[in-house]
């Protein structure tokens, strides 16, 4: 799982059946302070999340196609839930 940003939205002509009255949305993952930054990527929306939700992602395929129901789904990455709110506590030093 991972926490992101929708940043973006994708727009396409043609699209995949599998993707069919669901929104390609464009994702920035969270990172605490001082970690590596990983690039954006897309994930498909099963939520009506927006830009500018923080969201919670299903990265992997297996578990993707679980969540849509679909085990023939062309799918990695789909969005499973908008975070209301995320609070980090300092661990111990």
């Amino acid at each position: 799982m991972i926490l992101a940003k929708v940043v973006g939205t994708v727009v396409t002509t043609l699209s995949h059946r599998d993707f069919k009255n669901r929104r390609l949305l464009v994702v920035q993952p969270l990172t605490l302070e001082g970690d590596a930054v990983d690039e954006d990527f897309i994930a498909l929306d099963n939520t009506h999340a927006g830009i500018g939700d923080t969201v919670l992602i299903n990265r992997e395929g297996n578990g993707a196609r679980q969540v849509l129901n679909n085990p023939d789904a062309c799918v990695i990455s789909v969005i499973v839930g908008i975070v209301d709110s995320v609070f980090i506590e300092d661990g111990p030093a």
